[in-house]
């Protein structure tokens, strides 16, 4: 019974964790897809490359509940079917694996770090915050999204460890942790050849923000047509 609740409990979770919600978003306040410039990764580092922060905060803000949620409720109401802190971190992991693999936009998703974030805040707050405040001491000194990601994901098991002990969920913790590391291969190749883009900056030339096509070619042209006449 407590395998199946668990179980149920991770699916859940995963399915939460497939909401794409940098991709969402951008739809709704009619944004190009953020998996079509700059790093193509759905995530609100991407999206801030489109030039809407508005679209990125909201996008960090529902990626770290999804997160977030999904642990807190199984750590509230878990207790009731056997469930305890190793079941919440595992599902955690899960809805961290529907972010980087969603079952809704054909397993195309993102690097993690701010679902992973929200995980992390729900398992342990000063984790989290101890987590969050490595990211933003690197991000800082450095400007560089990904080299803050990949140094807070590699600390968060250590802070685990060394703090509060190894208890069986650290090894949902080491799972996200390596996931993270190697979801960012291709950032970090771009860290060492010094052509990764840092915070804030849109994409390079060459790989321009696209535009959603509010017309068809043909309303284009008459569109077009009807300007020329009226000046």
């Amino acid at each position: 019974m407590i395998l199946v609740a668990a179980l149920l409990a991770m699916l859940a979770a995963y399915l939460v964790g497939s909401l794409s919600f940098a991709v969402l978003i951008s739809r709704v306040m009619g944004l190009a897809d953020p998996r079509s410039y700059g790093s193509r990764n759905p995530g609100a580092t991407n999206v801030l490359r489109s030039g809407n922060r508005a679209a990125a905060v909201l996008t960090l803000a529902l990626d770290a509940l999804k997160g977030y949620v999904p642990v807190l409720l199984c750590l509230v109401y878990g207790p009731r079917y056997g469930l305890g802190d190793t079941a919440a971190a595992f599902v955690g992991l899960a809805a961290f694996l529907g972010h980087l693999w969603p079952v809704f936009f054909r397993f195309q998703g993102g690097k993690g770090v701010a679902t992973a974030a929200g995980v992390l805040m729900a398992l342990n707050p000063w984790l989290g915050l101890a987590t969050l405040a490595t990211w933003l001491i690197i991000a800082a000194f450095f400007r560089y999204s990904s080299l803050a990601s990949v140094v807070a994901a590699v600390f968060a098991p250590f802070y685990q460890a060394l703090i509060w002990g190894l208890e069986p969920g650290i090894l949902a913790l080491i799972g996200m942790s390596l996931l993270l590391v190697w979801r960012h291969e291709g950032n970090i190749r771009k860290l060492i050849a010094g052509t990764e883009s840092k915070l804030g900056q849109k994409a390079p030339s060459g790989h321009a923000v696209p535009h959603p096509p509010a017309h068809s070619a043909n309303s284009a042209h008459g569109h077009g047509k009807h300007r020329k006449g009226h000046h």
